[in-house]
């Protein structure tokens, strides 16, 4: 048979009109998706389905459509719900290896606001780490969900008392625009880099209950600058952006952490801001920390991005061209 014209056909049960309209989409947009993305072809009449194209990519469109239709029972499909769906079964890379693997029980965060969980082995093991390391580095592109899962993981501590407060902390960076130029004192001044981190604790607790954790400094948000001569106890401590930090810097960030303490430090070593003459302190101390016993390193890649489908093609497309012109 020619590998090109495989063909599977699928059964979704029960034959469940509204089900089935939450699954095809708006005008079938869910189906043209998954199409697009897997380069197959998929015809339906009702509940029955035919799928055409490479046989590997055939069985995943077979795996995310099965998953897909499963959750309409409870939820109501989206564009984005459809993407991370062909995220979870590593399509990028390999189309018949899922990234969690059979048996193995994901690690599930209840917040206010509902539940997360790691989207494919890589974020599974990352959590897994974090739950069982006090130091651990998180170090990827942008969109594979490094910072938001490490909130994740703060809330959870907090809220099983595990640690008495939450502390994140950015190094205030010019990505091309001059800090002294903004208005307002130092706090206004550095509010605006640490804006990723109030929207990942927003989205998880609400902006009533983060406000109230704000006002009693059980969360609190701060410039790397600000940690030097601290010792942090009992805390959970995030590091974001470490890749704009320097040799000096992190050094002292490291050193801050006592007992009881988690740190987690997240950064992408493609995107670094700082002056041409200095050299990252994360590329430095991934080097220098490497076979440090108690300390947990998880490295991202292009397949791990989470965000829209274009981000991940982005984040290739530059990998590529950095290989190229590196030649």
């Amino acid at each position: 048979m020619n590998p090109l014209n495989f063909s599977h056909y699928l059964t979704l049960e029960p034959a469940d009109n509204a089900r089935l309209a939450n699954f095809c989409g708006e005008c079938d947009a869910h189906l043209r998706q998954i199409e697009q993305r897997l380069q197959v072809e998929i015809a339906n009449r009702g509940n029955e389905f035919s799928i055409t194209g490479l046989e590997t990519a055939v069985q995943a469109a077979c795996v995310v459509i099965e998953k897909l239709f499963a959750a309409t029972e409870q939820e109501q499909l989206t564009p984005a719900a459809v993407h991370l769906a062909m995220q979870e079964a590593s399509i990028a890379q390999n189309l018949t290896q899922p990234l969690i693997e059979q048996g193995d029980e994901p690690i599930l965060i209840k917040t206010k606001q509902g539940s997360i969980r790691g989207r494919g082995q890589n974020q599974q093991d990352y959590l897994k780490k974090i739950f069982s390391h006090a130091i651990n580095f998180g170090v990827g592109p942008a969109g594979t969900g490094k910072t938001y899962l490490a909130v994740a993981c703060a809330i959870e501590a907090l809220q099983k008392e595990q640690v008495q407060r939450i502390i994140l902390v950015r190094p205030a960076v010019e990505a091309g625009e001059k800090l002294g130029f903004l208005p307002g004192d130092m706090a206004q001044k550095v509010d605006p880099y640490l804006r990723p981190l109030y929207d990942a604790l927003y989205e998880m607790l609400g902006y009533e209950r983060v406000d109230k954790l704000l006002e009693r400094h059980i969360i609190e948000v701060a410039p790397l600058a600000f940690m030097r001569g601290r010792t942090l106890n009992d805390a959970f401590i995030i590091l974001d952006e470490a890749q704009n930090t320097t040799l000096e810097q992190i050094k002292m960030f490291l050193t801050r952490v006592g007992f009881g303490s988690t740190a987690v430090i997240t950064g992408d070593i493609t995107q670094v801001d700082l002056p041409s003459a200095k050299q990252s302190g994360l590329t430095h101390v991934l080097n220098v920390l490497k076979d440090v016993e108690g300390i947990s390193f998880t490295f991202f890649a292009t397949r791990d991005v989470v965000r829209h489908p274009l981000v991940q093609r982005i984040v290739a497309a530059y990998e590529q061209f950095d290989k190229q012109t590196a030649l």
